[in-house]
C-alpha cells in the first residue's frame, strides 16, 4: 500500500457506510442580523475594542430577537443593547 492510498483509507475508515445524509438545520436569520453583526464589529473596532466575529453574530441575533444572553464572559459583549445575565 502506498503512502497516498494509506492516507485515503485512513480518511474514510471512521466514516460509517450509510445511504442517508445528515444536514445541519439552522434557524432562519434575517438579512438585518448579519448586517447588524458587521456594524457592531466595525463600531467597536473604531472604539479600540476588537471583538470576535462569532461574538458579534451572537450579539446581533440576541439584539434582533430580543433575547438575553446567559454568560460569564461579559467582556466579549460590551454592547449596551445586549441584555446579559451572569451564570449562576
Amino acid at each position: 500500500m502506498t503512502a497516498r492510498n494509506k492516507k485515503n483509507s485512513m480518511r474514510t475508515r471512521n466514516v460509517p457506510p450509510t445511504k442517508t445524509r445528515t444536514f445541519l438545520i439552522l434557524p432562519s436569520v434575517e438579512l438585518r442580523t448579519p448586517r447588524l453583526a458587521g456594524r457592531l464589529k466595525s463600531t467597536w473596532a473604531r472604539k479600540g475594542h476588537t471583538l470576535a466575529l462569532a461574538d458579534t453574530i451572537v450579539a446581533a441575533v440576541a439584539i434582533d430577537r430580543g433575547c438575553a444572553l446567559l454568560t460569564d464572559n461579559r467582556k466579549d459583549f460590551p454592547m449596551p443593547e445586549v441584555r446579559l445575565y451572569p451564570l449562576p
